[in-house]
């Protein structure tokens, strides 16, 4: 009987943990813009706790849950995959679901993770296509995915020109469909480049960046060590140990090879991705260099236990981001680095926020009303 009742103070404790630590509103920052005001009014779910998997509340097991579940997930077949050649003869792709929907329905552009292509996007994909029910296209980056290196070039954060091509091939199939875009870690960067440089030429009606890093060389050196390891190794697998015939011959490529860390690996990048210096690099690839020029409505979702872009990049950026007219930021408590799972099955709180954020846009963009969502 004793053995029962401290195992029932223990569950009582670990539950008031739990309760007083994890569950929590998210915080919101952000411009109070007619658009952002109708959004959160609209938008029930940033008015309501958190509720992280209590299982899963600790960052890092969100986390490991994420990879795994992400491992054994069911493959997902794509309707469609165009390979599209750059200008440069670099090779890019587009894979599609919901190619069913009617001509004016939205289309969904995802922008994935720095390693990441069509099958560890799969959940992702099916989430927001399900929730939403618009086509969805996923723009994948040259090197990843299983694409041909046909130019010797590589860039972590993507490029620019390459979506601006990606996109032109999407509006030039659906004219009449209003474009939407989420942006995932490192695709979040490559959005925010784009939204800023276009500016109100920009064919993104509205856009959601997940996790972003904010200022790429400050960012890099603030993940934790273990993650910035991992990922460094990472990178050298993914995109440099494949490819030795283009670029062995480049002064940089060793330093490269043996970065310990996120930072001494682009610290060595520049020559791969086509810059003449470091600072050349920086230039063209942080996203924060054009974020005061964005136009269009931007929800921007990050956790404050993130150990891989932690929130204090954020924080950092608090009030440029609060001067961009319909930009939000959504911080939860919780989610660790594009988690975010809820319920005791796990499932993604964040996905159903961006569907639901979207889909309100629309609405308020299209000049409908806006419905209530969950």
């Amino acid at each position: 009987m004793s053995i029962l009742i401290v195992v029932g103070l223990l569950l009582i404790l670990w539950f008031a943990h739990y309760r007083l630590s994890a569950v929590r509103r998210p915080r919101l920052d952000f411009h109070p813009s007619d658009f952002n005001r109708a959004i959160v009014d609209r938008l029930d779910q940033l008015r309501q706790p958190y509720r992280p998997t209590p299982w899963l509340y600790n960052p890092h097991l969100q986390l490991l849950w994420l990879l795994s579940s992400e491992a054994v997930a069911p493959w997902l077949r794509y309707e469609r995959r165009d390979i599209l050649t750059m200008r440069d003869g670099g090779t890019t792709a587009l894979d599609w679901l919901g190619l069913d929907a009617a001509p004016n329905a939205p289309t969904l552009v995802l922008l994935h993770t720095v390693t990441g292509d069509a099958q560890t996007m799969r959940v992702t994909a099916s989430d927001l296509r399900k929730a939403t029910g618009w086509r969805v296209v996923l723009c994948t980056r040259r090197g990843h995915g299983g694409l041909p290196l046909t130019a010797p070039l590589v860039d972590t954060m993507g490029s620019t020109d390459d979506l601006r091509e990606q996109l032109s091939r999407i509006h030039d199939e659906f004219p009449q469909s209003p474009l939407y875009a989420v942006g995932v870690s490192a695709g979040s960067g490559l959005l925010v480049r784009y939204l800023g440089e276009e500016g109100p030429r920009s064919l993104i009606s509205a856009s959601v960046a997940y996790c972003p890093g904010y200022d790429i060389g400050v960012a890099w050196t603030r993940t934790q060590p273990f993650y910035s390891r991992a990922m460094a190794r990472r990178l050298v697998r993914h995109f440099l140990e494949p490819h030795p015939q283009a670029f062995a011959h480049l002064a940089s490529y060793d330093a490269c090879l043996a970065a310990r860390d996120l930072s001494e690996f682009h610290e060595n990048l520049y020559e791969m991705a086509g810059c003449a210096s470091v600072g050349d690099y920086l230039q063209r690839s942080n996203p924060m260099g054009v974020f005061d020029r964005i136009t269009v409505p931007m929800m921007i979702l990050n956790a404050d236990d993130d150990p891989v872009c932690v929130i204090e990049n954020a924080l950092d950026h608090l009030e440029a981001i609060k001067a961009v007219p319909d930009a939000l930021l959504v911080r939860a408590a919780r989610g660790s680095h594009c988690a975010f799972f809820e319920g005791w099955v796990a499932r993604s709180w964040a996905n159903r926020l961006i569907a639901g954020y979207l889909v309100a846009a629309d609405g308020e963009l299209s000049g409908s009303r806006l419905p209530t969502t969950p």
